[in-house]
């Protein structure tokens, strides 16, 4: 199928789990065309490659948030490891494996039964205590197709007065973090498309988006000062961290769902992220987090990024459509 600019045909050359979405997002093409990309998801690239690393009790690395054994010494050494079940199912869900797939069904029920969180035993699909864990695990269940009411309900009580989340209340913390509510966010929004949501549902996510708005996605609220440099340097995989165009992409996300406009308030942070194309109309790898990964899916820093580029000319899109 033939792109409407190189970078979208770029991206039609690479993964599956890219070119369905590119397909989707940026060439509308019919569900028809795209369900019969999404499918080799589960049987080719990198879905296939992660799903090869799946223990026989159906976690991967033997642990819910961190590896069976994981020495904490090498966290403080090399980085967070990312191999553990709790990140790849993540990873899963945003490469689109198919909920109705074998390999999706057999997951979630093996992951139900098994994993346990290291933090205090809690089933899997129960939830663990902090908010971003469990904005991600809600997101992960909601897609995959089982029940995360319990963790929707815990979240929905966890908003701080300033109308956000942060992973660091139950250590006394009542401020919001930009990284906590937009794992959150991701959760709610994944959930009311789920489920259809309840009003109290649709209410924390508000609450939780003028969180973001109020800050043009990435200023402090009091002094208007860039909050983290880090912010405006899309990355992917984001894992827990936070950054414009993964805000971006949720409010997309949403404005596509209920057929709600951009807010202007994303404006600021919308030219950012133009301004970061190159000349070949890709976005580049500025950094990665460091830590155990089962492979990477780019070429380095300073390389094109297929997932930052898949992301940023779906927002690009979406912004130009609804604001011209």
């Amino acid at each position: 199928m033939p792109g409407t600019e190189p970078a979208t045909d770029w991206l039609l050359q690479l993964d599956p789990a890219l070119r369905w979405q590119a397909m989707r997002d940026l060439l509308d093409a019919p569900e028809s065309a795209w369900r019969s990309e999404r499918a080799k998801v589960e049987t080719e690239g990198w879905g296939a490659r992660l799903l090869s690393h799946q223990d026989e009790d159906g976690q991967w690395a033997g642990g819910a948030f961190v590896p069976k054994g994981f020495d904490g010494a090498e966290w403080r050494r090399e980085g967070q490891p990312w191999t553990a079940t709790s990140f790849v199912l993540t990873q899963l869900r945003e490469f689109g494996l198919d909920p109705s797939s074998d390999s999706a069904r057999r997951t979630v029920d093996l992951v139900g039964r098994t994993c346990r969180w290291e933090e205090g035993g809690q089933p899997f699909w129960d939830g663990e205590v902090e908010e971003c864990i469990n904005g991600r695990t809600l997101a992960d269940g909601a897609y995959f197709g089982t029940d995360v009411a319990g963790i929707a309900d815990r979240l929905l009580g966890d908003v701080q007065p300033d109308g956000g989340w942060n992973c660091a209340r139950c250590r006394g913390s009542i401020r919001s973090s930009f990284a906590s509510t937009i794992n959150v966010l991701e959760g709610l929004l994944e959930y009311e498309i789920a489920t259809g949501g309840s009003e109290a549902v649709r209410s924390a996510r508000r609450s939780g988006e003028a969180f973001l708005l109020e800050r043009g996605l990435f200023r402090r609220l009091a002094t208007g000062e860039v909050a983290d440099p880090a912010f405006l340097m899309p990355l992917y995989p984001h894992r827990w961290r936070y950054d414009i165009l993964r805000a971006l992409d949720y409010f997309r996300k949403a404005g596509r769902q209920f057929g709600t406009p951009p807010d202007p308030r994303l404006g600021e942070a919308v030219a950012i992220l133009r301004s970061r194309r190159d000349d070949n109309g890709r976005w580049l790898v500025t950094w990665q987090t460091p830590g155990r990964v089962w492979f990477h899916m780019d070429g380095g820093i300073g390389s094109p990024s297929p997932w930052i580029t898949l992301k940023a000319l779906r927002v690009l899109r979406w912004w130009d459509e609804q604001t011209h």
